[in-house]
């Protein structure tokens, strides 16, 4: 029920979204729900307060702020000379059938960033999709990707023609960590956040799909990530990983590199003085299936012990 729900709230809000941007200013989804029962034939203040579940007064005002924009008007009811009828304008009728337009563009829309969320990863190594794959905001699919600096993806991404964003939405445009992404646990610079506007052709989400995994390695090969798993070996002491001075994403290069020669069980202290990694080690052991053991103080910078656990 409540996956119901949050489906419904986000196919609200797109239409909405989609109303508003064909010209239909001042509404709110009250609004739309109003205009249902109003078509085709009209209805009484009585009868749109028991359709809407609220007071008469309170359908009333509704009425009041829908007649006031232009998109319903009072007549005489040709049934009760008493009451009066409540029918949409020519207006009404229009924003109307925006409503229906939008309603089919955001079910369209949410195939295709289910079709995005479902299908990275299993075209690109070292990736996880971020966020509830029902309780999201519409439109919009983010994933991590392990071994990669954002600001180079998503230059590389858009010589190919896709403009995507990196981070969480309320820090794509600063270097700070986001927060966001900070308490979903997820890496800092690696995330791409893709947001499909409506219109969006089908056409461009599959090719998307088809340029994604080579961008990516094109990437990773560039900052020399490790190409897959490495077979563990007998060496038995504890090995220190010095990334001091290097930003995010090489100190979890230079972890991912040394983790193959570590015994399952036995400890990685990386040495790393930028903030990100204090974000994308926890992360990294996360997407791996590793432990994370904590942060330690250091000479310089902080120390991150990783443990290995298969």
């Amino acid at each position: 029920m409540e996956d119901l729900l949050a489906v419904a709230g986000e196919l609200t809000q797109r239409v909405h979204g989609g109303v508003v941007a064909r010209g239909f200013e001042g509404l709110r989804p009250a609004h739309g729900f109003a205009f249902s029962r109003l078509a085709p034939d009209g209805a009484t203040v009585t009868e749109l307060a028991v359709h809407l579940g609220v007071t008469k007064q309170a359908a009333s005002q509704l009425v009041d702020e829908i007649v006031r924009k232009g998109y319903a008007e009072r007549r005489p009811h040709p049934g009760d000379a008493r009451a009066r009828l409540v029918v949409l304008t020519e207006r009404g009728w229009a924003c109307t059938r925006a409503a229906e337009e939008a309603a089919a563009e955001a079910v369209r829309l949410r195939e295709l960033t289910g079709r995005i969320r479902a299908r990275v990863p299993r075209l690109v190594p070292d990736v996880e999709v971020v966020g509830d794959p029902v309780r999201r905001l519409p439109g919009v699919v983010t994933f991590s990707c392990l071994y990669v600096d954002g600001e180079t993806l998503l230059h590389e991404l858009d010589r190919e023609g896709f403009s995507v964003s990196s981070g969480s939405s309320c820090t794509s445009s600063t270097l700070t960590p986001s927060h966001v992404l900070r308490a979903m646990g997820v890496l800092s610079g690696g995330n791409v956040r893709v947001s499909l506007p409506p219109g969006t052709p089908e056409e461009d989400v599959e090719r998307f799909l088809a340029v994604l995994p080579g961008v990516v390695a094109g990437v990773r090969e560039k900052f020399g990530a490790p190409a897959g798993e490495q077979p563990a070996s007998a060496r038995e002491d504890a090995l220190v990983v010095d990334a001091l001075g290097k930003r995010c994403p090489i100190p979890v290069i230079e972890l991912a590199k040394v983790f193959g020669d570590v015994p399952v069980g036995s400890t990685v202290r990386v040495l790393a003085d930028d903030e990100a990694a204090r974000l994308d080690i926890p992360a990294w052991c996360g997407m791996r299936g590793q432990e994370y053991v904590g942060e330690e103080p250091a000479d310089e910078g902080s120390a991150y012990v990783v443990r290995r656990l298969s």
